[in-house]
């Protein structure tokens, strides 16, 4: 009966609930937006939603308050409205930690060449991001769960068997406990980072993701290497940018000993100096080897960063090999044969 005499009162203040919390976040939206002109709090634009719906509980919270309205009175509608309010500051308290993580990835760019710090510190944002939604949503969960009183007598019965519990969970929960403590470790000691260049499972990538418990790498064909986070603690791993982008590379070329080799250093010169790619640190040509066949020449070189490198090793290897045809074609490598004229 209570809900039939007071339907009309309680339309109205939903209607006046929804259309002044909307009116409200967007005044407040525009000012903003007025104001921050340099847009360094556009992400916090992510907000609004939330926020409207949180003033809109507010607003009819109040409003029902003051109109003395006996809808909010009613025990079921109680219960509706405190687990509204803990989904909707979940809500908010995730929107927040998304917010802060994408503001902190605009001060922390990961596109400058010399990104070493950014790449440590972004990583462990992206994993303390992780543990604050992990937690949040823990957190509400308990929270709805306490507020019914029903549930209240489960969790008085649990504790009872909380040993009993606790052993089983942790068997079965060994390797993800594993994992999160290999996660607590990776962050803060940092083996890896984001964007770090890495050889796992025989294949050359980027590490792109550390979540909780796995870690996407990259690979150079854009294909996703998926890894658990224990991986990278209990296996032997390559990281080429672990401590600085640089990194040498190696080209081989396979000539015949007539070749001048003073000529050949001084052509393998020239033509780093012609690339872009090298960072004139690195860049040497010797020979390394002979057979019975051959001399075999290895040049280093270094780069900016791996990618640079890899084009930079093709080019060499190219105007090498274009530079010995034109010039020494018949100091290429060949199998000799002798015959004699002599009789047995």
């Amino acid at each position: 009966m209570i809900l039939d005499n007071h339907w009309i009162l309680e339309i109205f203040i939903l209607a006046i609930s929804i259309i002044f919390s909307i009116l409200i976040i967007n005044i407040f939206f525009y000012i903003l937006k007025k104001v921050d002109r340099d847009e360094k709090f556009f992400n916090f634009f992510k907000l609004k939603n939330p926020l409207i719906f949180i003033s809109f509980l507010a607003l009819f919270i109040t409003i029902t308050n003051i109109f003395e309205s006996e809808i909010i009175r009613i025990n079921t509608v109680t219960s509706i409205i405190k687990i509204i309010v803990i989904f909707n500051f979940t809500w908010l308290s995730i929107s927040f930690v998304n917010v802060l993580n994408d503001y902190l990835y605009q001060i922390f760019n990961l596109s400058k060449k010399d990104n070493i710090k950014e790449r440590k510190i972004v990583t462990q944002i992206q994993y303390i991001k992780s543990v604050l939604i992990f937690l949040i949503i823990i957190i509400s969960c308990s929270l709805i769960l306490i507020s019914f009183d029903s549930l209240k007598n489960i969790g008085v019965g649990l504790i009872t068997s909380v040993g009993v519990l606790g052993i089983v969970i942790g068997f079965a929960a060994q390797k993800s406990f594993s994992n999160l403590l290999a996660g607590f470790q990776i962050a803060f000691t940092q083996p890896i980072r984001i964007d770090d260049v890495v050889v796992v499972e025989k294949e050359w990538g980027r590490v792109e993701e550390i979540t909780l418990t796995y870690v996407v790498v990259c690979i150079w064909d854009q294909r996703r290497l998926i890894l658990p986070i224990s991986y990278f603690i209990d296996t032997p791993f390559q990281n080429w940018t672990r401590s600085s982008a640089d990194i040498l590379g190696t080209v081989f070329f396979y000539v015949d000993y007539k070749i001048p080799i003073l000529e050949i250093k001084q052509e393998f010169r020239k033509i780093l100096e012609s690339s872009e790619l090298w960072d004139e640190k690195v860049g040497i040509l010797q020979v390394t080897d002979t057979t019975e066949k051959t001399m075999e020449l290895r040049g280093i070189v270094s780069a900016k960063d791996s990618p640079q490198l890899w084009d930079l090793r093709c080019y060499v290897r190219e105007k090498m090999i274009e530079y010995i045809q034109k010039r020494y074609p018949d100091n290429l490598p060949k199998t000799r044969l002798e015959f004699s004229n002599k009789l047995n």
